[in-house]
C-alpha cells in the first residue's frame, strides 16, 4: 500500500510501496524452524565430535592396558604389540561408525560396504592372510623367540625377528634369511636352546690294543678339567661298540644349551690332545693292498 515519509510532519522524503513482509519468515522457511534446525545440527556435530575425541582416547588407553595385561604373561613382545594395535584400530571403527550414527548416517550400508571390502581383500591376499595367522600361531604358541637358535625348513640360525609375515633368522656364517611364516608352520622346528641343558655327544674310537679303564680314565680327565661341563647331569663316558677298525667310546657330558657348539668343539681339542700326551692310539679305516703277480710260464722257442 502507498506510505509516505515526511520530515517534520510536512516535507516528503520519499515514497514507495510496501510488499507484505514478516520478520518470522525468510525465503519462504520459518524463521524458528531454521533456529531449531541449526541447534539441533550444531548439538548433533558436537556429540558426534566427543564421541570421535572420546573414541581416540578410550581406544589408546585400552590399547595401553590389553599391552600392559599381555606384557605379564610369557607372549612373545611381537604378538603383544601386534595385539594392542589391532584393539587399538578396531575400537577406532566402532566409535567411527557411532560418530556417523550421531550425524544421522544411515551405517548399515556403510557396514555391509566394509564387511563386502573385506572379504574381497581377504581372497586377494589369501597366502599373506596365511601368513599373518601363521605369525600369530608361532608367537602365540610361543615355538621359538627372538634371540633363539633354531632350524627350520633347512635353515639353521639365530632368529633375529618375528614379524607377521615372515622370519628373520641370521645364519651362523652372517646371513640374513627370511622365511615366510607359513613355510615354518608347514614344517619342523627344532629350538636349539628350547631347554637350559643339552648333551654333547661324542664318539672316540681307539685301538683294539688300549686298555679301556687307561682311556676312560683319561677321557673323564678331560671332562673334569673344563668347568663348564654340569656335574649334574653326571657326563657318562662307556664303551658303546666294537667296529671294524677301533673301539668305540661314547663320551655324553651335559652343558649349557648357549654353550653347545662352543663347547662342543673344545672337548673334541683337548680329547685328541690328551690321547695323543697318553699315547693311546686312534685308528682309522685303512686297507693293505697286496699286488700278486701271476705266474709267467717261460716258453722254449725251439729255433727252426
Amino acid at each position: 500500500m502507498p506510505f509516505a515519509c515526511t520530515v517534520d510532519g510536512d516535507l516528503p522524503l520519499f515514497f514507495f510501496s510496501v510488499m507484505p513482509f514478516s520478520t518470522n519468515n525468510i525465503f519462504g522457511y520459518d524463521k524458528q524452524a531454521i533456529v531449531d534446525l541449526f541447534i539441533t545440527t550444531s548439538l548433533k556435530v558436537l556429540f558426534a565430535l566427543a564421541i570421535l575425541l572420546l573414541g581416540f582416547w578410550l581406544s589408546k588407553k585400552l590399547q595401553k592396558l590389553i599391552i600392559r595385561a599381555l606384557k605379564k604373561t610369557n607372549l612373545e613382545p611381537t604378538f603383544v604389540s601386534f595385539v594392542g594395535n589391532i584393539s587399538y584400530y578396531v575400537l577406532l571403527v566402532v566409535f567411527c561408525v557411532l560418530c556417523l550414527a550421531q550425524l544421522g548416517i544411515q551405517t548399515s550400508s556403510l557396514v555391509a560396504l566394509l564387511g563386502a571390502s573385506t572379504l574381497a581383500i581377504g581372497l586377494a591376499l589369501q597366502s599373506s592372510l596365511s601368513n599373518v595367522a601363521a605369525g600369530i600361531l608361532l608367537v602365540l604358541f610361543n615355538y621359538f623367540r627372538v634371540g633363539e637358535m633354531i632350524e627350520v625348513a633347512g635353515i639353521e640360525g639365530v632368529v633375529e625377528s618375528i614379524e607377521i609375515l615372515s622370519t628373520t633368522i641370521c645364519t651362523y656364517d652372517n646371513r640374513l634369511v627370511t622365511i615366510p611364516n607359513k613355510q615354518i608352520i608347514e614344517n619342523n622346528i627344532i629350538n636349539h636352546v628350547g631347554k637350559p641343558l643339552r648333551r654333547i655327544d661324542l664318539v672316540i674310537g681307539v685301538g683294539y690294543e688300549e686298555n679301556i679303564d687307561h682311556v676312560r680314565s683319561s677321557l673323564q680327565w678331560v671332562l673334569d678339567q673344563n668347568s663348564e661341563v654340569c656335574l649334574e647331569p653326571a657326563p657318562a663316558i662307556a664303551l658303546g661298540e666294537l667296529g671294524e677298525s677301533s673301539v668305540k667310546f661314547y663320551v655324553r657330558p651335559w652343558v649349557k644349551s648357549t654353550d653347545y657348539f662352543r663347547l662342543k668343539l673344545q672337548l673334541t681339542e683337548a680329547i685328541k690332545r690328551k690321547l695323543d700326551e697318553e699315547n693311546i692310539s686312534i685308528p682309522f679305516p685303512q686297507r693293505d693292498i697286496h699286488l700278486i703277480q701271476p705266474e709267467t710260464k717261460e716258453l722254449d722257442v725251439q729255433a727252426a
